[in-house]
């Protein structure tokens, strides 16, 4: 790829799509069991939302059990971002598929969301029976802390293969900027792309006519407006059309949400959306887990899991498509660039997400000292960061207790 702004890892091979372990001998079931604990105890412990997720992420696979170079990393971070869905659950479905194949895309997705599932259904029960929220204040307290640690930790790791060049850093100060001015993300993330492929062909473009430009159009299946009564069949279609079109924060989510099941359809108050809402928030995992609570609350048990299915299943779709393509986007040197300018806005999004996550969580001198324990774990003695997640739920309950 000529001009190329992201370093490519020196005595490594290209991302060819495979895991930098699949050549060592291992038993097919053994690997699938092995990914699908893993993901298990990662989506148990994934709160503080997609940022936090892709740290834990890159510290889990990248540095621990180094089944990914930052670059493939980098690129599989890309690929998420130029499709609808929900960013982490979409790359445990990627680092599935690249370390076990297919089942391994299945169960990896599966695992990681099906924590935030089990939660969310026994809080649904629970407010269906009650009619009231959970109070997990305590719960938070001591987590977003070592969340935020974590986050920072994997910009560190990642930014240092990103940020070579002036045009990168400019790329990732803009996208920080206009984050903070109120640009929409899923301009942002494009905008980044486009800039650098511009900037990285501009020899090309000069001789335009003679060139092909691939151009990435996010698949964006056209489900028209379902105005007809609740029944399973619609309420799969609605979390379907949700699931395939939706980029962007749990903010967009909320607007899909309220959109189709408030204002349209007439089947939530606009309490039960934000209790809804407060529930995915709470729990770990991705916050589209607020389509189980959704489902729970229309239709029962069988409610929550067809609108689950619905609202998940393009992700997987998505991800079978586009990761044996992302070698090919790789050596492209447009749309190569294209996706090292959408990872550079991906994580100036990161950083600023973190920061406003930052000062709200780091609130008071025990929860900065957390912080920076947790950080200095992380990052010099390589402590998993479970264990320190953990370590902020104990932390968070006994300031409960004394309080």
């Amino acid at each position: 790829m000529d001009n190329p702004s992201i370093d490519r890892a020196q005595g490594t091979d290209e991302y060819s799509g495979e895991s930098v372990v699949d050549n060592m001998p291992e038993n097919n079931k053994g690997k699938l069991l092995g990914l699908f604990v893993i993901f298990l105890r990662l989506g148990f412990t994934a709160f503080g939302g997609p940022a936090a997720h892709i740290g834990m992420f890159q510290q889990e696979f990248v540095k621990h059990r180094k089944w990914l170079t930052n670059e493939q990393f980098l690129d599989l971070l890309g690929a998420t971002n130029l499709i609808p869905g929900p960013n982490s659950t979409e790359m445990a479905i990627h680092i599935g598929y690249l370390r076990a194949g297919l089942p391994g895309l299945i169960l990896g997705g599966f695992a990681f969301t099906f924590p935030a599932v089990l939660i969310v259904l026994a809080l649904s029960w629970v407010y269906v029976r009650f009619g009231t929220t959970p109070q997990a204040a305590w719960l938070l307290y001591g987590i977003k802390p070592v969340m935020i640690a974590i986050i920072v930790q994997a910009l560190w790791e990642l930014g240092r293969k990103v940020l070579k060049n002036k045009i990168i850093i400019g790329i990732g100060l803009g996208a920080i900027g206009l984050y903070f001015l109120g640009v929409n993300e899923v301009i942002l993330i494009f905008l980044g792309g486009i800039v650098l492929m511009l900037s990285q062909n501009w020899n090309r473009i000069k001789d335009i006519n003679n060139q092909k430009i691939p151009i990435i159009i996010p698949l964006l299946p056209a489900l028209g407006n379902l105005v007809i009564p609740f029944s399973m069949t619609t309420l799969f279609l609605v979390f379907l059309k949700i699931g395939s079109v939706l980029y962007g924060s749990g903010y967009v989510l909320l607007a899909f949400l309220r959109a189709d099941l408030v204002v349209r359809l007439g089947w939530l108050t606009e309490k039960q959306l934000i209790d809804a809402i407060a529930i995915g928030q709470i729990t770990p995992g991705p916050l589209f887990t607020s389509a189980t609570f959704i489902g729970y609350l229309l239709g029962g048990l069988p409610g929550a899991l067809v609108a689950t299915l619905g609202i998940f299943l393009p992700s997987y779709v998505f991800v079978a498509i586009s990761n044996p393509i992302i070698p090919k986007l790789r050596n492209s040197p447009w749309v190569g660039s294209m996706l090292d300018g959408v990872i550079v806005a991906s994580l100036g999004l990161m950083a600023a997400v973190g920061w406003q996550l930052g000062i709200t969580s780091i609130i008071d001198l025990v929860t900065a000292i957390l912080f920076f324990a947790s950080l200095f774990l992380i990052m010099k003695l390589r402590v998993n960061s479970t264990w320190l997640i953990l370590l902020g739920v104990i932390l968070g309950l006994v300031s409960y207790m004394l309080t």
